[in-house]
This record gives C-alpha cells, sequence and structure tokens, in this order.
C-alpha cells in the first residue's frame, strides 16, 4: 500500500511548512488535489494519514481530497473531454493520438493552521 508512504510524505511537509515563529501551531487541513489515474485511493490515504499522524503536528488535521478527473486532448481536433471510461479514442473524430491533460495530479493545494488568536491563546 502505497499509500502510507505518501501519508508519511505529506506528514513531512506539512510539518516543515510550519513557520519557526509559529512552532507549536497544530495544522487544521491539508488540501490534496489527487488525479484519477494517481493510483491512490482516498480513504485508503486518509486512514494511513489518521495512522501516521499520531503524536505529531498534524494529529487530528482533515485531510481534504479533491479528486481530479481524466480529461484528455485529441492532438487531432484539439476536441477534450472527460474520460469516464478505459476508451482512449477521440469522440468527435474517433482519432487515438490523444495526451492526457489532468488526471495524474498529486499535489498539496494548502495547508491551514491553527489560528491561536480565535482560540483565544
Amino acid at each position: 500500500m502505497h499509500e502510507m508512504g505518501l501519508a508519511l510524505e505529506i506528514i513531512d511537509i506539512a510539518t516543515a511548512s510550519i513557520p519557526a515563529d509559529l512552532a507549536g501551531t497544530r495544522v487544521e487541513r491539508i488540501n490534496l488535489t489527487v488525479g484519477k489515474l494517481s493510483a491512490v485511493v482516498p480513504e485508503s490515504l486518509r486512514f494511513c494519514f489518521q495512522v501516521a499522524s499520531r503524536e505529531t503536528a498534524v494529529e487530528g488535521a482533515e485531510l481534504h481530497i479533491e479528486e481530479v478527473p481524466v480529461v484528455a486532448r485529441c492532438k487531432q481536433c484539439r476536441h477534450e473531454w472527460t474520460i469516464d471510461e478505459p476508451v482512449f479514442r477521440c469522440p468527435a473524430c474517433d482519432a487515438t493520438t490523444i495526451e492526457v491533460v489532468s488526471g495524474r495530479e498529486l499535489d498539496i493545494r494548502s495547508i491551514e493552521l491553527e489560528d491561536k488568536e480565535e482560540k483565544g491563546q
């Protein structure tokens, strides 16, 4: 299960992203984009993240995952469409020369820290 390795990397990145002057601040939410072709199972990643984040600055943080559909573009007619099934043929001109525009993403989009002022600290 490569999701555990990904969870550990996300935790390392999020922890390293906390500015030195905010040491001790907890991470409340990590926002990810995950493409459908990235071979990541979102629920498995959430589970691994929950387990691996225990006793870290990200323990209890929400892992928000936005799934990105597979979008293809025909190299011949430039038509773009969302691929919902494993057929890689242009629906407009029937060409088989396509490029994948999105769907391979695996990005941390943002990391949200707790607001100590808001919590009265």
